[in-house]
């Protein structure tokens, strides 16, 4: 299986099932000298663990974190640095139905065809479960980019069609954890809590989307023509499990627009600043100095509670009935799997920056 590794510099490469004896990941290309707080990296693990609330799946796991290499007095010294989590609570006679069954929307039907062989238990390489080791190279990341002063903030903005409706300068990004749903306004926040567990009794799911926000960001970030800053960020969040969809800045509201209005006028006071930022911080594929901020759209988990009709791998009609643990909605969870997609971008830009110029 091809596929398995993020990145050019900063790299991440991932290994594991959902319901193997574990998961787990090699960082390539992180500096030397970078201190590593464990405590931090933990705590970026529990944002994205499993059985945080009650909107969420209750599959139980620590999610504790064990560093095999590249680490040494707290200090990374420049050599791959590899890890691994344990799986601890699966359940895989959950998913003894679905031996020879094809789940809709799942990755089922497609693993049989391309591998001829596929992991049944909890979608096995395919399951959200291998996102864990993103957080774990996005918390590194974050790290490195604490030196920079660079800030990503991610949040949920949508549920359905419940909306946040303010812009992401009026929010107190601190107020983010505090919801359970990962919402940073309050009447908002327990809309969107109420319909989810209103779904969730249903046996039924619902999507929705995060916004995320970067900023302390230098100008000059970007490697066209194509490894444009927008176009990596859109790879990264389009691997995450679930997302249907990916726009940055004025996204599609901005075809809406004219050129007069669209365009970002630069001024002068402190720096070279732009009186809008319909760009979303990136123009011609390299930032600009302003604030980063696109959203991201996932859709409702596939595994509903209700019967399903599907076919099996000899073509045959067979219902289907979801058992297991699974999110009703993925969105509070997802929400540091972002942020860390987002920071293993930026690092890896920032660090083939270094040769850009002299």
């Amino acid at each position: 299986m091809a596929g398995n590794s993020f990145g050019t510099i900063y790299r991440l490469t991932t290994f594991g099932e959902s319901h193997g004896e574990a998961i787990g990941g090699i960082i390539d290309g992180c500096p030397a000298g970078l201190t590593i707080n464990i405590e931090f990296i933990q705590a970026e693990l529990d944002r994205r663990k499993p059985g945080q609330s009650q909107i969420v799946t209750q599959r139980k796991e620590s999610d504790k974190v064990m560093f095999l290499s590249g680490i040494f007095n707290d200090k990374t010294i420049g050599t791959p640095i590899g890890f691994m989590i344990k799986n601890e609570n699966q359940r895989s006679h959950d998913y003894s139905h679905n031996i020879d069954a094809y789940r809709p929307s799942h990755a089922d039907y497609t693993y049989d065809e391309k591998y001829g062989e596929r992991d049944y238990r909890g979608g096995g390489r395919s399951s959200a479960r291998e996102t864990t080791c993103r957080v774990v190279a996005g918390a590194i990341a974050k790290l490195i980019l604490k030196q920079y002063n660079i800030t990503i903030h991610a949040y949920t903005s949508q549920v359905g069609e419940i909306k946040l409706l303010k812009k992401y300068q009026e929010l107190d990004f601190s107020k983010i954890d505090s919801s359970i749903v990962r919402c940073p306004d309050n009447l908002v926040s327990e809309t969107m809590i109420q319909k989810i567990e209103q779904v969730r009794k249903a046996g039924d799911t619902i999507g929705g989307a995060i916004s995320c926000v970067i900023q302390s960001m230098p100008a000059g970030l970007g490697e066209p023509v194509f490894d444009k800053l927008h176009a990596d960020l859109g790879k990264a969040m389009l691997s995450i499990n679930a997302v249907k969809g990916f726009e940055y800045g004025s996204g599609f509201d901005g075809s809406k627009m004219l050129g007069s209005e669209h365009n970002d006028t630069f001024e002068f006071t402190d720096k070279i600043k732009t009186k809008s930022n319909y760009s979303g911080g990136i123009q011609g594929g390299i930032s600009n100095g302003e604030d980063i901020y696109f959203r991201v759209a996932f859709k409702p988990v596939a595994t509903i509670m209700q019967v399903q009709k599907t076919i099996n791998s000899k073509g045959e009609p067979v219902e289907m009935h979801g058992k297991g643990r699974h999110d009703p909605c993925v969105l509070p969870r997802a929400v540091p799997i972002v942020e860390s997609m987002a920071a293993i971008v930026i690092v890896d830009h920032l660090l083939r920056s270094r040769s850009s110029k002299l």
